[in-house]
């Protein structure tokens, strides 16, 4: 039987030793690391309070004015594309009393963003603009006099804009970091950019998107993702599109895991990945390949050489997920006769996948709670990513910085 551990624990390297173990040795993470309300806000502080984070696709950023509202580790903040073009992020709060700003989710804005309490306005570039006398404001004349502030004895609204967050954009995410001391992404990307770069992701389009809500921890959702072991049993459709076979890791340096399968199946009467063509300009190996990355610690990329699906988990409790999901395609198929047809085949397809996943990690997170299961040894001809996923998750918590190597080879036996 296992006992509630402290808070004190959940920092602490002795608590993760069957974890630290080479993958051949290793158990699992402790079963508090998915149910446990104190390793949850253990987690929101070290590890989403200290990581990039994706928080949106870049597609949904594509024009100025275009925005998402979301939060990330409990803070509430937002990322818009200005004026000049450029993505920022700020903390989605006024900077008079507090009060949010904008409404959850993806939105159009217009030329400012204006508080709905008092009516202070800021820039697309966090300047404030007024408070709240600005042009549009909507105040008559003659009763502006009253919300002056030119007398304000100190007051300066350069000093009052929005604050800031750090942002960077790769490839087809947005990603923001609340530590101010975190290295640059690059150094956590490591050679993922040059190992997909013949993808052109910075140039795909959302072509469809979708919402899921998962009643069981992120952590089971990245987990499930990054493991072939199931597949048989829980996926019977994907199974004879991606077989195990034609089945490997394939992960470099970085903060990520990598599997692919290659070559691509046919797809079948139940559904697949063709359709589309594939875009031009790929290489040989890329224009047969499926990709799938888990970029730590949020957002799993599914590249294939016809169509990218994109999938952000945003942990809401120990046992709630959010899952976002996007279909991109290029643009040079966006416009095809046939893209309509072949888009909606591929959510379909991707969409059946997807609440299979669901329904089982659902079950685990039930299973989970038993206070007789103290955690599992690894299968490591499977388990590989899965170690390595939860090797980080740990750095982070107990407060280590560092990025893992890669496979000796390109593409590794999922064998071990």
């Amino acid at each position: 039987m296992r006992r509630p551990l402290s808070p004190e624990a959940f920092v602490d390297e002795a608590t993760y030793a069957g974890t630290r173990r080479p993958v051949s040795l290793a158990t699992t993470l402790i079963p508090d690391a998915y149910t446990s309300d104190g390793f949850f806000a253990a987690e929101r502080e070290h590890v989403f309070g200290a990581s990039w984070v994706a928080v949106a696709a870049a597609a949904e950023l594509a024009s100025p004015g275009d925005a998402v509202a979301t939060e990330v580790a409990g803070e509430p903040l937002f990322v818009v594309r200005d004026r000049a073009g450029i993505v920022r992020a700020f903390f989605n709060v006024c900077r008079h009393r507090g009060a949010r700003l904008l409404d959850s989710g993806p939105q159009r804005l217009g030329r400012h963003i204006r508080c709905p309490y008092h009516s202070w306005a800021y820039g697309l570039d966090g300047g404030c603009l007024g408070t709240p006398l600005f042009d549009g404001s909507g105040i008559p004349e003659a009763e502006q006099g009253v919300f002056a502030m030119g007398d304000v004895e100190r007051f300066d609204k350069a000093d009052h804009g929005l604050l800031p967050v750090r942002v960077e954009v790769w490839g087809p995410l947005v990603l923001v970091n609340l530590d101010p001391s975190a290295p640059p992404l690059a150094d956590e990307l490591g050679d993922l950019t040059e190992r997909l770069s013949g993808y052109r992701l910075d140039e795909w389009v959302t072509a469809r998107t979708a919402r899921y809500e998962i009643r069981a921890n992120w952590k089971l959702v990245a987990e499930n993702y990054m493991e072939y072991y199931h597949l048989p049993w829980v996926h019977s459709s994907l199974v004879k599109v991606s077989p195990l076979k034609s089945h490997y890791r394939w992960q470099g340096t970085g903060m990520y895991t990598g599997m692919c399968t290659t070559p691509i199946a046919d797809s079948t009467a139940e559904g697949g990945w063709k359709g589309l063509p594939p875009i031009p300009g790929l290489s040989q190996a890329d224009a047969v390949s499926a990709r799938f990355v888990w970029l730590f610690p949020n957002v799993a990329l599914n590249v294939l050489p016809n169509h990218l699906f994109l999938m952000l988990a945003r942990p809401q409790a120990p046992a709630l997920t959010i899952e976002d999901a996007y279909l991109l395609v290029h643009p040079s198929q966006a416009d095809a006769p046939e893209a309509e047809g072949e888009i909606g085949q591929l959510l379909g397809f991707w969409d059946v996948v997807n609440r299979e996943d669901i329904g089982i990690v659902e079950r685990v997170q039930e299973g989970l709670a038993a206070r007789a299961y103290t955690g599992g040894r690894m299968c490591y001809q499977f388990e590989e990513p899965i170690h390595r996923f939860q090797n980080m998750l740990v750095d982070r918590i107990v407060g280590i910085r560092r990025v893992p190597a890669g496979d000796a080879v390109d593409e590794a036996s999922v064998r071990g």
